[in-house]
């Protein structure tokens, strides 16, 4: 997670400097060695994505001697924090230590929920269909892909009746509880008091919301959109298609993996992406983000 663009470049290894000493424990040795059952501890999870997420953003910048500015900025769940550093609303520092606070939050909720991957319908069939049931649409992805969630004993009933509307497949998820879902409000009281606390500055850049979908100017709004992120659908698709209508027709990934940009291609197939998340990745990136029109 982030090691070879922190070798390459001094700008992403300050980063995991930054997030470690925030964090007062050794992110970076996490993030690069493992072990991965500690990595995948939800209150590592988060600070290590975004950590990884911003390093390579900053490898970005210094590879190409500063990015243009984009549309917007957005990010998915956890990676709205991302968004926010991004844009120069939160500070890496105060980024890492809310999102492992509200990691060992949702890792303390109760445990007797869980997710469901479901593929093949959109999210307005899979809330039709689960309505009888506990849980909820808790990601619209893409068409096709859609997340629920809610309690684990009431996974069977649900993943019958969305295949008797047509689900290809239902996959159960690793998770701890039913993140995006009513179950998270237990965690917003404490959530909210913690961005009650934390500076926002001002936006560089509009920000897409997960919660609404709306680009949002000021960032003192997004205390509120963040505490109400943690127990509502993240509606993806909407934010990417707001994206788009803000003026983004070039869709660049930050950080590990390329999930992000798999859903932009099939929510915007006319839209151009890319992904960094290492040294080859950030080479085939620049050469987008220098045609512009990015997000």
């Amino acid at each position: 997670m982030g090691r070879e663009l922190a070798d390459r470049y001094a700008s992403a290894r300050r980063v995991f400097d930054e997030a470690n000493d925030a964090l007062d424990f050794d992110l970076r040795a996490l993030c690069w060695e493992g072990p991965q059952h500690e990595l995948d501890r939800t209150a590592n999870t988060q600070p290590a994505l975004l950590t990884a997420s911003i390093a390579a953003l900053r490898a970005a910048e210094d590879a190409s001697g500063g990015l243009d500015a984009p549309a917007v900025v957005l990010g998915h769940s956890l990676g709205e924090f991302s968004a926010l550093v991004a844009a120069g609303a939160l500070t890496l520092r105060d980024a890492v230590r809310l999102v492992r606070q509200r990691g060992e939050l949702m890792q303390a909720a109760d445990p007797s929920g869980g997710m469901l991957a479901v593929l093949g319908l959109d999210a307005s069939v899979v809330g039709s269909a689960i309505a009888q049931t506990g849980l909820v649409v808790a990601n619209d992805n893409a068409p096709g892909q859609v997340v629920v969630s809610g309690p684990r004993a009431d996974f069977d009933r649900a993943t019958a009746a969305l295949r008797d509307a047509g689900a290809k497949r239902v996959i159960p998820l690793r998770t701890s509880a039913a993140f995006h879902s009513p179950a998270m409000r237990q965690v917003a009281p404490e959530l909210a008091r913690a961005l009650a606390e934390t500076t926002f500055a001002p936006l560089r850049h509009p920000v897409i919301a997960n919660v609404d979908a709306q680009a949002h100017e000021h960032a003192a709004e997004f205390a509120s959109l963040l505490e109400k992120q943690v127990w509502s659908p993240v509606q993806w698709v909407a934010c990417m298609r707001r994206a788009a209508g803000e003026g983004a027709a070039a869709f660049v990934e930050f950080g590990p993996g390329n999930v992000l940009t798999g859903l932009a291609k099939r929510i915007l197939p006319e839209a151009r992406t890319a992904n960094v998340s290492d040294v080859k990745t950030l080479a085939d990136a620049l050469a987008l983000l220098r045609e512009g029109g990015n997000a």
